[in-house]
């Protein structure tokens, strides 16, 4: 007792760390419980955060220890009749709230989530992060223009029923697995794999009335050897950070005594590979990094630095060629050598474009689009064009009930008659709105519960409007494209007002109050002191 003692007088919130997120998920042993939680140096112990506390499935766990922890201030909420199981949730009973479970936690599911009725519905989102990333600022982190905490959105804020409604939840987990036949996800924790993690990885199931798949894409290789190995994507704050630590540490070893003037152009070699908004972006902010602040502080080695953008047709290609022209000009002038070819090989320190051109390099980013993850790719559903999963006019997958998706991993099925939609933040958005509005008109309507909306009117069919495309080329200068199409007629501009657009647009779409604030001050802050480039 003198242990609870001594660990009841410290606190963490229910999403502070991946630790508490592993916590809630069902099928955590409390053996493992205490195990993790004497590990700590602080803790703090949320309602549910020990959801498979109780005397028949508490392997291991102190009897003694048991009765003083629930009836301890920390545990005094815990409801009598959880419904969470030995190896995961039970299902819902047909007289309570519908559970609607989201896999992802990206654009659309987030989106979805935020404006899903949580009167009608029980929320259980599964996702291996426990935040959302507004990715059109991604590339700004990666060189200190802004903070990464400016660009990650927790998902309890988003939707606050998951930290404080009694049966929704947030399981930091993957999903292996829909059984549709019986309305289930099989699911398995995330514990970052380290090998100081004292916590092994466990399955678990959840039930489901409705399920939305919202689980993204992932980074296109191409099948291309190395990629994966030598290569960094800018898809997570966990790539930012990377690339971040990389490029400093980069300057710092060029700069120091005894490495030969061959290593130090190799290190200070920067290549980015796709010449899409992102690849552009990066290449964009890294320039105006370099000019603005490595030339200063690094003046033995800014004449070693080099940007190279590698395309294998044009940069920008859904853009407005006067504004492609644009950006090619800009970006040569502020130092980026544009590069039009193939990736071959990627090895450790080079790549191999398809004539045969080596190229060395000290950091390589890896920005080429998306494409179906290995858990779309292993999903028994029809398919469209892309190995997407195939949704008809309102979202739905149509072999199966009650099973929805939306955003990069879905796609209109040929028999629909729509075209495919890109995969841009907009259009994952557009479609948790228009989801969250139909879940909620079928709720109303008494079809909440699994089985229970084939005979309900859906109303009108989800429609896209493309409200155009920005993208930033560093020095205060952008791109704004307004076509609603790449054939179509619009207003196109670029220039210091696009990028006063750009930044007012982006500015306004971050999802919190919090987060527009971070983002104001990171932006007032670099621009009246500089970046920051301490390596941390």
């Amino acid at each position: 007792m003198a242990w609870f003692n001594r660990i009841g007088k410290r606190y963490i919130t229910k999403s502070s760390f991946r630790a508490t997120d592993g916590l809630q998920a069902p099928g955590f042993s409390t053996k493992a419980v205490s195990s993790l939680l004497h590990s700590w140096s602080s803790f703090s112990v949320y309602k549910y955060s020990l959801p498979t506390i109780n005397g028949s499935r508490a392997p291991g766990f102190p009897s003694e220890f048991l009765p003083s922890l629930l009836k301890s201030r920390f545990f005094c909420s815990v409801p009598t009749q959880n419904r969470l199981g030995p190896s995961g949730l039970r299902p819902t009973s047909p007289d309570g709230k519908a559970r609607v479970v989201v896999l992802g936690s990206g654009w659309a599911g987030c989106r979805f989530m935020k404006g899903l009725d949580t009167d009608l519905y029980d929320v259980v989102c599964i996702s291996p992060r426990n935040h959302m990333v507004f990715t059109p600022l991604l590339a700004s982190t990666c060189v200190g223009t802004l903070e990464f905490r400016s660009v990650a959105e927790p998902i309890g804020r988003i939707q606050p029923a998951i930290s404080n409604a009694p049966n929704s939840y947030f399981f930091l987990a993957t999903c292996k697995g829909i059984d549709t036949d019986n309305h289930v996800v099989h699911c398995e924790s995330v514990t970052d794999g380290s090998k100081s993690q004292i916590i092994e990885p466990w399955s678990f199931t959840v039930p489901y009335d409705k399920l939305v798949i919202a689980s993204g894409a992932e980074a296109s290789t191409f099948g291309i050897k190395g990629v994966k190995e030598h290569s960094i994507f800018l898809r997570e704050v966990s790539h930012a950070q990377e690339i971040r630590r990389k490029l400093l540490l980069n300057l710092m070893l060029s700069d120091a005594p005894g490495i030969s003037e061959a290593e130090k152009s190799r290190l200070l070699h920067f290549v980015v590979v796709g010449g899409g908004p992102t690849g552009v972006e990066f290449s964009g902010e890294l320039s105006d990094f370099i000019i603005r602040d490595v030339h200063e502080r690094y003046s033995h080695v800014k004449e070693n630095i080099r940007v190279t953008l590698i395309e294998a047709n044009e940069i920008l290609s859904s853009f407005d060629d006067r504004l492609r022209q644009y950006a090619t000009r800009h970006l040569t002038k502020s130092g980026v050598r544009l590069v039009r070819g193939v990736v071959k090989d990627v090895h450790p320190q080079k790549i191999i474009l398809s004539d045969g051109t080596e190229v060395p390099y000290g950091l390589l980013v890896w920005s080429t689009g998306v494409g179906p993850s290995s858990f779309i790719n292993s999903l028994q559903f029809p398919k469209s064009s892309g190995g997407r999963i195939g949704v008809d006019e309102w979202l739905r997958v149509p072999s199966v009930q009650d099973v929805f998706s939306i955003g990069d991993c879905s796609g209109f099925l040929e028999s629909t008659g729509k075209p495919a939609l890109p995969a841009l933040a907009q259009v994952a958005e557009r479609q948790g709105k228009y989801l969250a509005s139909l879940l909620n008109q079928i709720g109303k309507a008494g079809g909440s519960h699994a089985n229970c909306a084939q005979e309900i009117e859906l109303g009108s069919p989800f429609v896209y409007k493309h409200l155009g495309s920005m993208a930033t080329v560093g020095r205060y200068k952008a791109l704004v494209d307004l076509r609603q199409s790449k054939e179509g007629k619009g207003l196109s501009l670029a220039g210091f007002l696009s990028w006063f657009i750009w930044r007012s647009a982006y500015l306004t779409r971050v999802i919190s109050w919090r987060n527009r604030f971070y983002v104001a001050i990171n932006w007032a802050t670099t621009f009246v002191f500089g970046r920051d480039i301490s390596r941390i």
